[in-house]
């Protein structure tokens, strides 16, 4: 597994957590337990500081990132998509950010909310509570409210995945 120290920054990873051994993890970065990294995701904090919350899920291929003036939060129960882009933004718990998506600096996107497959949401942006926000640049879909808890089973499953690839993972080449 790529964990690397940047001088004095280093991860912070809870003993329940899980980074796959193709993920990278650099610098000061702080993962909750039951939190996880998937292949090819890629955690920088390099400048500042990324903390992913517990029982997040860090999807293939996904890079969060920061700043010095931005950190990169991402709250608990999270569902972060393949190949999302998350660069010094602030994510509340129980969001789903979906695949492709690219959430930029600055951004709030609060509790329960979504952004869907191939979202912007551009500098400084934001997404309210428990809304759903669609498209480049995203706008906020109206007249829908995200239900309560609408992903907890993905949530749930990625928790089970770190028993099975602590496990079961073994590479054949």
């Amino acid at each position: 597994m790529a964990i690397y120290a940047l001088g004095d920054r280093e991860p912070k990873i809870h003993n329940d957590a899980y980074v796959h051994p193709d993920a990278t993890v650099i610098g000061d970065v702080r993962l909750g337990a039951f939190a996880s990294v998937w292949p090819q995701a890629v955690l920088r904090g390099d400048y500042g500081y990324i903390e992913i919350g517990e029982r997040t899920s860090v999807q293939d291929g996904t890079v969060i990132h920061c700043t010095e003036f931005t950190p990169a939060i991402v709250g608990h129960d999270c569902v972060i998509g393949h190949n999302v882009h998350i660069e010094g933004a602030t994510i509340g718990a129980g969001c789903l950010i979906a695949s492709g998506s690219v959430v930029l600096n600055g951004a709030v996107v609060e509790q329960g909310a979504i952004v869907g497959a191939g979202g912007v949401i551009s500098f400084n942006g934001h997404v309210p509570a428990r809304r759903m926000a669609l498209g480049v640049p995203a706008k906020i879909r109206e007249g829908y409210e995200v239900p309560d808890g609408a992903w907890q089973g993905i949530v749930d499953k990625y928790v089970e995945n770190i028993e099975i690839y602590r496990t079961e993972l073994r590479r054949l080449d």
